[in-house]
């Protein structure tokens, strides 16, 4: 099997599925000629064709909303939004229309649509290329949201998102898109050298969506993770020596409520860790549901370690982002309640 990126991974799916599937295009701002600003669409115009691939204006309610249409006369469409932060003018038709269309017309219709998006920071992308907005869709019925860490989960999930009846939120980690740390140093400074690429399988597969995964098996306590977090929780469990359990949730929405309870019972504690920020960020969610499922099983307070409550901050983001030591610290406090 090849080796790829995250960034690979995601344009062999897209490869796969525009080639297996007459009904999906592809489009987005620059993903069509230039191949997307991080290079996830490259080749692909050039290989399906314009009309499968193609540019849009700069103009993310069109872009969603035209998603909507094609999804609700049989098509599949796989939108990009450039960056997270811009999907805020196409939230409307996000939480207004694509989540609501199987319901609002009795299943007459429904919503075929992925929409893809960069998230989180890690380049010095500054406060409005850094977001991480995930909780605000986990807060939408209706909707699906996917967070991989690694290539092979990118391109399984992303072939299952767009052969998904209902419209899926495709988060992508912008921070290991070609490496651990797109190739700042600050990273390996930091101790994080944890690098994703991985052994991709070639031609169709799917990875399930709602399902978590062991990253990590340990009985002492449970970090609960997803996207690049779970190459800190990997990084603080090595320099703490601690033996925690990684759960990689892949999926926020659905969520695997099995396989979290199932490890929160064995170790009796539990730690949470997003990169954004801490105020009615998913790790709220994430310990109200350890907390109702576990109570009885917990031998200390749940904690959480995430991004700060303050604008991103361009000059000082990787001290604002999660680090190992920070989540050490946690494990180690956790350890001695």
């Amino acid at each position: 099997m090849p080796t790829m990126t995250m960034i690979e991974a995601i344009r062999d799916a897209l490869d796969v599925k525009l080639a297996d599937d007459p009904g999906v295009v592809v489009f987005g701002e620059d993903v069509g000629f230039f191949g997307g600003v991080f290079r996830c669409t490259a080749g692909l115009q050039k290989t399906h064709g314009i009309e499968r691939v193609f540019d849009t204006p700069i103009n993310e309610s069109a872009i969603v909303g035209l998603g909507v249409g094609m999804a609700a006369q049989g098509m599949k469409p796989c939108v990009e939004i450039q960056f997270a932060d811009y999907m805020y003018p196409g939230f409307d038709q996000i939480s207004q229309e694509a989540a609501r269309l199987r319901h609002r017309s009795n299943q007459q219709f429904t919503c075929p649509l992925v929409i893809r998006m960069p998230t989180g920071g890690g380049i010095y992308g500054g406060q409005t290329h850094s977001q991480s907005p995930e909780a605000l869709f986990t807060h939408v019925a209706g909707l699906k949201v996917v967070v991989p860490s690694n290539p092979y989960d990118a391109k399984g999930l992303l072939i299952a998102a767009i052969e998904d009846p209902d419209p899926v939120i495709f988060l992508e980690p912008k921070r290991i898109y070609n490496g651990p740390f797109y190739g700042h140093s600050a990273g390996e400074a930091a101790g994080w050298s944890s690098r994703p690429e991985a052994q991709v399988p070639e031609g169709r597969y799917t990875v399930e969506i709602g399902k978590a995964a062991i990253r990590r098996p340990g009985s002492a306590i449970t970090i609960l993770a997803y996207g690049t977090m779970v190459f800190i929780a990997e990084e603080a469990v090595r320099q703490t020596g601690i033996d925690a359990e990684i759960i990689d949730l892949r999926s926020l929405l659905p969520l695997d409520h099995a396989a979290i309870v199932q490890s929160v019972e064995k170790t009796g504690r539990c730690v949470v860790i997003h990169e954004a920020t801490r105020t009615s960020g998913f790790g709220a969610e994430l310990a109200a549901e350890v907390q109702e499922a576990c109570f009885w099983h917990l031998k200390a307070p749940i904690q959480r370690i995430t991004g700060w409550d303050a604008p991103y901050p361009l000059a000082a983001e990787w001290d604002y982002f999660p680090s190992p030591q920070r989540l050490g610290r946690a494990l180690i406090r956790a350890m001695e309640d």
